[in-house]
């Protein structure tokens, strides 16, 4: 993420001028940064540290689906039939995997 900010940075002073640096606007940006990547991907790995993985994978391969649904009842967005089957697919392939992982085998001591 910080890579990335500091890469566009550029950019964003180019179209924005210095307003972009004002404090409140970094603030915002940082805040805007931890809640949309960082505290989600950090709440992902502690669950998968509390759950077994099968369980976990089959939690997360209903995410594609839920933010469809949230697209559609927040957003109004609508989706074509063929983003439908995709994300058809890649549930079913998530879930298909998540089924029939095998437990891990236990090392030798």
């Amino acid at each position: 993420m910080a890579i990335a900010a500091v890469l566009v940075l550029p950019f964003g002073v180019a179209q924005a001028g210095t307003a972009l640096l004002t404090p409140s606007i970094l603030t915002s940006a940082l805040l805007v940064g931890l809640f949309s990547s960082a505290l989600p991907f950090w709440l992902e790995m502690v669950a998968l540290t509390r759950m077994p993985a099968r369980i976990y994978g089959t939690l997360t391969c209903l995410e594609p689906g839920l933010g469809a649904l949230a697209g559609f009842l927040f957003l109004h967005e609508s989706l074509t039939p063929t983003q439908l089957a995709g994300i058809a697919a890649v549930i079913a392939a998530a879930f298909g995997t998540a089924l029939t992982s095998r437990p891990p085998v236990p090392s030798p001591e």
